[in-house]
């Protein structure tokens, strides 16, 4: 199963739904695909016999894998995923596609999806933006990134 994937690769727990997870990843990113999965062999605690137990996928050239592990361990604020984007079309895209299905907004383009991960949705020059006092207080602000905003605020 991971003979193909890099040394380093995120492996994400889920409580029971990391197939129903994934399939929702899978219709946000564009380049994305699945690429393997794991049944179980036995029963084990939550998880009838032949029940899905990992499942590996792929977003935007990188790799992933969801755990039905349980309901013993919850995604915290500790662990984040940046999604880049290159104009507001694609914070836009990204942001509300994201919370859908009750996912929550945190702050400065923050948000949390509805499995609880978290992610970061910025425009691909934000580290440039924000060496600017005021872009800065300006981003604190947000909620969603204002590209616009953010840049007019940068030249002030």
């Amino acid at each position: 199963m991971f003979e193909s994937f890099p040394r380093i690769t995120p492996f994400l727990w889920f409580d029971k739904n990391a197939e129903e997870a994934v399939d929702f990843y899978l219709t946000i990113f564009r380049n994305s695909r699945k690429l393997d999965e794991l049944r179980g062999a036995v029963e084990t605690p939550g998880s009838p016999k032949g029940s899905v137990l990992t499942v590996s996928f792929e977003l935007e050239g990188q790799k992933f894998t969801a755990l039905n592990g349980g309901p013993d361990h919850q995604f915290n604020e500790a662990v984040s995923f940046v999604v880049r984007c290159d104009n507001q079309e694609e914070i836009d895209y990204y942001y509300s596609k994201l919370l859908e299905g009750g996912g929550s907004e945190i702050a400065c383009d923050w948000l949390k999806d509805r499995f609880g991960l978290r992610w970061q949705v910025v425009p691909a020059h934000i580290g440039e933006l924000i060496r600017h006092p005021k872009a800065m207080q300006a981003m604190m602000q947000m909620m969603k990134f204002d590209i616009a905003a953010l840049e007019r605020a940068a030249r002030e």
